[in-house]
């Protein structure tokens, strides 16, 4: 402390600073609010039709029906009728075939505004953005971001490739990992059960460099070193949320991991995934199907470069709009380090999977796959099984074609043969709405007390 003119230096800058404070405190007192002008219309019809209750078993949206006032009109959900949605039909089946992931649906309803977004009629008109690129930086470091608070996958020295949905990027790296100019195709694999899109999709898009050669672990004991192999691997697995690790090894197999229910409300995620080739997809981290965005973690430049030079040739690379539904998206979800969000989407699924068990353990006839609790390195504790979907078995000898059981019994399953497997297997989504799932769990209870008493 010393003195200037008399003044102790001290307290004169300490004055200095408050009286700074002070004045920047009126400035922000006084700021006016700003006006909304060509956003006001926008935001009034986005209100008016989300104000639209449906009697909570639909939802009426901007670019929906229309009714003949020219108002938009609920679009109700399965089993559900009439012009607000509140009429019940008992006599329709349980859907439980796709994969909606509609159960995030009244998780963002309770975050509207911060997962909303206003898109100006001039926004992004151009091919590429202002760098030439079509890929959102912002956008690019806020997955790096993500990846690395929740733990799921290593970004670091990766390269990363934006696609319509992490459906298209499938092919892409199927494409990008077969040797060009090969005597020999590559022959495209996966381990029983599969996802039905790998065989779809490359038989669909087959050529002189792949071609679907069906179940991985038929490959296993080959001793045949001029084959090349391209492998699907998946995990979580669907359809039966297994994590899962490579059938085949050596230098002749390439590898594709899907990470798509890679996430906390789906699995324990015990380490983050480190592969060379990895894909994720927004439809199952925020439950978004309808946006088509996905994106894949590469390691090598060069399939980074022929991947990327797919999506730009298909699609002219992923839609600028819907990056900046993704950002604002993934944004809301880290706004506290994904705790709010992971919570919700893991307690439902967690809540889904026991629901079902104790239903399921009363019966002689049925069973689902086996999974136990894992210790998480996201919520720091063990966690119990939060699968997407139920790998059911019918488990009579004579009940080959369990899909028809359930069918019969108002129950509406995609069948085993759909991911190779045995026809005894249905896989059941646990995504849906609880409309859904609740009737689901209905339609089994009913079916279930037809055997009676379970015997040991």
């Amino acid at each position: 402390m010393f003195k200037i003119h008399g003044f102790n230096y001290v307290l004169c800058l300490s004055a200095s600073v408050s009286l700074n404070l002070f004045f920047f405190y009126l400035f922000l007192s006084h700021e006016p609010e700003l006006e909304l002008t060509w956003t006001k219309e926008a935001a009034l019809e986005a209100e008016a039709v989300a104000s639209l209750s449906c009697s909570g078993h639909g939802r009426a949206f901007l670019d929906g029906s229309i009714g003949s006032d020219g108002k938009p009109i609920c679009e109700c959900y399965s089993c559900y009728k009439g012009p607000d949605c509140s009429e019940f039909s008992l006599e329709c089946p349980a859907n439980a075939e796709s994969g909606d992931p509609l159960f995030l649906e009244s998780y963002w309803m309770q975050h509207a505004a911060s997962s909303a977004v206003v898109v100006a009629g001039w926004h992004r008109m151009s091919y590429v953005l202002s760098d030439g690129s079509s890929i959102s930086i912002k956008l690019k470091t806020l997955i790096q971001r993500l990846h690395a608070i929740v733990g799921n996958a290593n970004t670091t020295d990766r390269f990363i490739v934006f696609g319509d949905g992490s459906t298209q990027l499938l092919n892409a790296a199927v494409h990008a990992l077969s040797e060009a100019g090969s005597s020999h195709p590559a022959s495209v694999v996966a381990s029983v059960p599969y996802y039905t899109a790998y065989a779809r999709q490359t038989e669909f898009f087959k050529s002189d460099e792949f071609g679907w050669e069906g179940d991985a672990l038929k490959w296993k004991t080959t001793n045949d070193s001029s084959t090349d192999f391209v492998e699907f691997v998946t995990s979580p697995n669907n359809p039966d949320g297994q994590l899962r690790q490579p059938t085949l090894r050596g230098p002749s197999v390439k590898t594709i991991h899907d990470h798509a229910y890679y996430w906390p409300h789906f699995t324990a995620i015990p380490a983050p995934a480190d592969e060379d080739v990895m894909l994720f997809s927004i439809s199952k981290i925020t439950g978004h199907a309808g946006s088509r965005f996905g994106w894949a973690l590469i390691k090598d430049e060069n399939v980074y470069q022929t991947m990327t030079t797919y999506s730009e040739l298909n699609t002219m690379g992923a839609s600028r709009d819907t990056q900046l539904r993704a950002f604002k998206l993934l944004k809301a979800v880290l706004k506290d380090g994904g705790n709010d969000f992971f919570d919700f989407g893991h307690n439902r699924m967690s809540d889904r999977w026991l629901r079902l068990n104790n239903i399921l353990s009363t019966s002689n006839r049925f069973s689902l796959q086996k999974l136990a609790p894992k210790y998480c390195s996201y919520f720091k504790k063990i966690t119990d099984p939060s699968p997407a979907y139920a790998w059911l078995k019918c488990e009579r000898e004579e009940e080959k074609d369990c899909n028809s059981v359930l069918k019969a019994a108002g129950i509406i399953g995609r069948e085993g043969s759909f991911f190779g497997a045995e026809s005894r297997y249905v896989r059941l989504s646990l995504l849906k709405t609880p409309d859904d799932f609740d009737w689901l769990l209905q339609r089994l209870k009913a079916l279930i007390a037809e055997e009676g008493p379970k015997t040991i």
